[in-house]
C-alpha cells in the first residue's frame, strides 16, 4: 500500500501537470496573436506561469526523494519559482493595462519603472545565494525560509493589488459603462489565484495556486474567445450575429405591454470620407459613431443593444420607451457625434441618419422584417439630404 507521502506526492503531481496542460492548450491556440503587443504580454505571463507550475512540480518531487536530493537544484528551484512568481504577475499587469486602453502602456519609461519590483526580486534571490535571507537549506536537508521572505509575495502582489484597484475604480465610472463586463473580469481574475497564493504561503504543503491560476486563465480566455466570436473588433460593439441573437431572445420573452423600437443607423457621405481621407480615417469616424451611439442611449430609461450591423450601418435595439423618448434619442446621438467631432478636430462633418420601426408587443416580427421597415424609413431619411447622404 502507498504511503501519505507518495500519494500526497502524486496527487500534487497530477494538478500541477494538469495545469501545465491547460495552459499549455491556451498558449498554442493564441500563438498566431502574438505579433500584437497586448497579446505578446499574455504569452509572456502564460510563458512564466509554466516555468512557475514546473518548478514547483519539481520541489515537490525533490523534497520526497522522487529525485535524487540535490540541495542546490531545491534551492535554484525555488529561485525560478519566485522570479516566475513576480515576471507572471507583471505581465499580468501589463496586459490588463492594455486591456483598459490604459495611457500608462503607451509611456516605455513608465512600463522599465513599473518593472522594478522584478528587478528587486532578482537582485534579493541573487543576494540570497551569499546571504540566506529569503529561504535556505539547513544540514538536515529541511527547506527553511529565511527573515525576508515575506518580500517575494509582496514584491509581485503589488502588481496584483494594483490590477484589481483600477479595474474596481472603472467599474465606478459611468464613463466606462460599456467596459462594465470586462472590467469586472480583470478585477476577479486575480482574486481566486491571489487567495490560493496566501493559502499556500501559510500552508506551504497544499497544492491550490497552481490549479486556481490555470482555471482562472482558463475563463479569462474562454471570455476573450467569446468576446471575439460576438464583438466588432473595431468599434467594439456587438456584431450582426449578437445583434439578432438578442433580438430573438427579446421578441420571444416580451410582454405585449413593451414595444421593441428597432433603429438602423447610417453615416452621411462616409464613402466621401473614405475616398477623400482614406479608410484609417474612416475607421475613426466609424469608432466615433459608435462612441455616440453609446453615449446617446445613456437617455433611455432602459437598456438598449447596439451594434454594428455592417459598414457603415448601425443598429439599436430596446423595448420599453415611448415614440418621445426615442426622439430625444435621435437628437442625443447626433449631439453627442458634433462633441466628438469637436473634440477629434474632424476636418469634415459627421452626421447619421436614423431610420426606425417598432414592433407593439403583440407582434412578433422577425428580424428581417423589421429591419427592412427600419431601412426603409433610413432610405427616406436619406433622400432629404443633399446627394442623398452620400
Amino acid at each position: 500500500m502507498l504511503s501519505y507521502k507518495t500519494l500526497y506526492s502524486i496527487l500534487y503531481l497530477e494538478i500541477n501537470l494538469l495545469s501545465v496542460a491547460i495552459i499549455a492548450v491556451i498558449r498554442l491556440k493564441t500563438l498566431g496573436l502574438s505579433k500584437m503587443v497586448a497579446q505578446r504580454n499574455f504569452s509572456m505571463a502564460l510563458d512564466s506561469m509554466v516555468v512557475f507550475f514546473l518548478s514547483d512540480t519539481y520541489r515537490v518531487i525533490a523534497h520526497n526523494r522522487f529525485l535524487p536530493y540535490w540541495k542546490t537544484g531545491v534551492i535554484l528551484s525555488k529561485d525560478i519559482y519566485f522570479l516566475s512568481t513576480a515576471l507572471m504577475c507583471f505581465f499580468w499587469f501589463v496586459y490588463f493595462e492594455y486591456l483598459q486602453n490604459s495611457p500608462f502602456v503607451k509611456n516605455r519609461k513608465r512600463l522599465w519603472i513599473s518593472s522594478a519590483f522584478v528587478w528587486i526580486q532578482l537582485i534579493l534571490i541573487i543576494v540570497n545565494h551569499f546571504v540566506p535571507i529569503l529561504y535556505y537549506v539547513d544540514e538536515s536537508r529541511i527547506y527553511t525560509r529565511g527573515p525576508l521572505f515575506f518580500l517575494l509575495y509582496i514584491f509581485a502582489y503589488i502588481y496584483v493589488l494594483v490590477t484589481c484597484t483600477r479595474a474596481f475604480i472603472g467599474l465606478l465610472d459611468k464613463r466606462k459603462a460599456e467596459q462594465r463586463q470586462k472590467l469586472l473580469m480583470l478585477a476577479i481574475f486575480p482574486i481566486a489565484p491571489a487567495i490560493g497564493g496566501i493559502i499556500q504561503y501559510i500552508v506551504p504543503n497544499i497544492p491550490v495556486v497552481c490549479g486556481m491560476l490555470s482555471i482562472a486563465t482558463l475563463v479569462l480566455y474562454l471570455n476573450w474567445i467569446t468576446e471575439m466570436v460576438s464583438v466588432d473588433p473595431l468599434t467594439k460593439l456587438n456584431n450582426r450575429k449578437q445583434l439578432v441573437h438578442h433580438y430573438e431572445q427579446w421578441v420571444k420573452g416580451n410582454d405585449e405591454h413593451m414595444d421593441i423600437h428597432f433603429l438602423m443607423i447610417d453615416a452621411n457621405r462616409f464613402k466621401s470620407i473614405n475616398d477623400t481621407y482614406g479608410h484609417v480615417e474612416g475607421d475613426a469616424a466609424l469608432v466615433r459613431v459608435a462612441e455616440a451611439l453609446r453615449r446617446g442611449c445613456k437617455v433611455l430609461k432602459h437598456r438598449a443593444n447596439i451594434a454594428r450591423y455592417g459598414g457603415d450601418e448601425f443598429v439599436i435595439i430596446t423595448k420599453g420607451e415611448t415614440d418621445e423618448s426615442i426622439e430625444e434619442l435621435k437628437k442625443a446621438i447626433n449631439d453627442s457625434l458634433q462633441v466628438l467631432n469637436e473634440e477629434a478636430n474632424s476636418p469634415y462633418p459627421l452626421t447619421v441618419s436614423i431610420g426606425t420601426a417598432m414592433a407593439g408587443g403583440y407582434e412578433k416580427l422577425s428580424f428581417k422584417v423589421i429591419a427592412e421597415l427600419a431601412d426603409e424609413e433610413l432610405y427616406e431619411e436619406k433622400k432629404k439630404l443633399p446627394d442623398n447622404g452620400r
